[in-house]
């Protein structure tokens, strides 16, 4: 029996999710699926600039594991790329670390990382916050 898959944490989600090549039709291309996950590995590595260990640490993964996840995500883009097809990001296995905080005092809602920034508003400074699903506690 196969071990059940762990979600990856990820911190971004893109805005857009399709690339296609110009002056392609959606209908006329292929296109591959870019999990979520792998986009972010390339995002912290790539982007970020981050060592692979610290990379795995932030998506709450093994090394080994990242690896896996960002080998597979350039090979993606790269065929994507030589051969003209669309990029689809959609689906995988993973969580968002954001959370969704409203302050007690001023009113505002904003997004937290809930293990990594401290439970401050951003806005007037106060502690007095609350997770807008499980009142003090944050959600998964």
């Amino acid at each position: 029996m196969a071990r059940p898959i762990k979600c990856r944490r990820v911190e971004f989600f893109p805005e857009d999710t399709y690339f296609i090549p110009l002056d392609k039709k959606r209908c006329e291309v292929e296109e591959i699926i870019l999990k979520v996950e792998e986009l972010e590995a390339m995002r912290l590595k790539d982007i970020e600039g981050l060592t692979q260990e610290e990379c795995a640490e932030r998506m709450e993964i093994s090394r080994q594991t990242f690896q896996n996840i960002i080998d597979s995500a350039r090979k993606k883009v790269a065929t994507a790329l030589t051969q003209g097809t669309a990029i689809h990001i959609n689906g995988g296995n993973y969580t968002l670390g954001l959370c969704k905080f409203k302050c007690s005092d001023c009113g505002k809602v904003y997004k937290l990382n809930y293990e990594r920034d401290k439970s401050i508003c951003p806005h007037c400074g106060s502690d007095d916050v609350v997770c807008k699903k499980n009142k003090r506690f944050c959600c998964r």
